[in-house]
């Protein structure tokens, strides 16, 4: 019987990648675990749709589930809208007397949007992209010179992202200053005003 013995010089693994390719960081989700746990449900977020456009009891809750297609009973709506009040993303917008009771409105205080972009946007949007970096650039450096203090001050009072190695409470607070004036310009019109001058 033949003996091969191979010393670590003349013999070495090579390991050659199939696939290597540098992943850049596309997404920023900032949202709590307990939100991100009432939105694991499809029906909670139809009922995040429906409060962000108007005010509604649980039984009017109920019955347009019913005409989207949701079959649940009164019981099932009432933990579900709970779960999100819960979760801080739906209040009581209005209490009425009714019958010797009170009748809740609930309304949502966060809108969900679900989409995805198109495969291609990433080409088509590229330049819109660029404008948007260097003008939010200058927008950042205005905040940080004007409102630097105050970001700083929010940041050291924020508790440890329990996932996170690296802690970004300065890039977060910004992220939401971003995002409320976005919410604002939304909420009266203005964005749209904004953005139909463009067509």
């Amino acid at each position: 019987m033949a003996l091969l013995l191979l010393s670590s010089s003349t013999y070495a693994i090579t390991r050659m990648a199939l696939l290597e390719s540098d992943v850049p960081i596309r997404e920023v989700v900032t949202t709590d675990p307990e939100k991100a746990k009432a939105l694991e449900n499809d029906v909670r977020a139809k009922i995040l749709d429906m409060l962000a456009a108007e005010e509604l009891t649980i039984e009017e809750i109920h019955d347009e589930l019913h005409r989207r297609g949701e079959e649940k009973a009164e019981t099932t709506v009432r933990h579900h809208v709970n779960v999100l009040k819960d979760a801080g993303m739906v209040e009581i917008a209005r209490l009425e007397e009714a019958g010797g009771g009170t009748r809740k409105y609930y309304k949502s205080n966060t809108r969900v949007f679900s989409y995805d972009l198109p495969e291609n946007s990433v080409e088509q949007l590229a330049s819109a992209q660029e404008t948007t970096s260097e003008e939010l650039a200058g927008l950042i450096e205005t905040l940080a010179e004007q409102h630097g203090d105050e970001i700083e001050a929010v940041a050291r009072e924020m508790k440890p992202c329990e996932y996170c190695e690296t802690q970004h409470y300065e890039e977060f607070v910004v992220r939401e200053l971003l995002n409320r004036a976005l919410i604002d310009l939304g909420e009266t019109g203005e964005l749209d005003d904004l953005l139909s001058t463009t067509e």
